[in-house]
């Protein structure tokens, strides 16, 4: 009884999964459109299979989920995205997109400095800067790992290499508005055929998701 008393008290303790809540942002639509088109499928679609499939194995590893949306073709804005994870106090608020272009594979992004939203709100705060860029090292690390031979790794940029965020000073509206760390996963680029259809197949899209639990888990490793 003494035994079973002493790992009672360890369980309930120490930090443990279940103390922790990663926020799921599946890509679009939101004000900034609708997202990439492939061939045949789309971001949306993407990003919703597998935000459900990545949420299914994170609970599973006993982390508290809350998704930003509860419908696939749900429509909300990035400021609004933030809000939820903010609300929650998510260790991990993490976006979930594909990309297109003529490159292949994923790419991980944070934000690395203030930007200005179009109502003059700026942010994130020194703070989440650096929680964000430790949780995105964290996270890119692992998910090169866990598709190795699987996608191509085009490395960890920050907010300001995307369109948007060099247009609002170097961070997404996403990020200016999160009070917790954020990282963004351009998961594949749909308008590239290998990609496209590595997510569309059943094994692509259990790897993918997989190896993003993975990730979303190493990310929110103890600062």
């Amino acid at each position: 009884m003494g035994l079973f008393l002493a790992l009672l008290i360890a369980a309930t303790t120490s930090p443990t999964a279940a103390a922790q809540t990663i926020c799921l942002d599946p890509g679009h639509p939101s004000e900034a459109g609708r997202g990439a088109t492939g061939r045949n499928t789309t971001e949306i679609k993407v990003a919703w299979r597998i935000a459900v499939l990545v949420k299914a194995k994170l609970q599973a590893d006993g982390y508290q989920v809350v998704m930003t949306k509860s419908k696939e073709q749900q429509y909300v804005t990035n400021k609004r995205r933030a809000e939820v994870a903010n609300g929650a106090g998510a260790a991990l608020l993490l976006r979930l997109h594909c990309d297109a272009g003529s490159d292949s594979g994923f790419g991980v992004y944070y934000p690395g400095q203030v930007g200005r939203a179009r109502d003059g709100h700026t942010g994130p705060s020194a703070e989440v800067l650096r929680q964000s860029k430790l949780a995105a090292e964290r996270f890119q690390a692992a998910l090169s790992t866990q598709l190795k031979g699987q996608l191509h790794d085009r490395g960890l940029m920050t907010d300001k290499q995307t369109a948007i965020g060099a247009k609002q000073g170097g961070a997404l509206t996403g990020s200016i508005y999160s009070q917790v760390p954020t990282v963004l996963v351009e998961m594949v680029v749909l308008t590239n055929q290998h990609d496209e259809a590595f997510v569309m197949s059943k094994a692509g899209e259990k790897t993918l998701s997989d190896a993003i639990a993975v990730a979303a888990e190493a990310a929110v490793g103890k600062r």
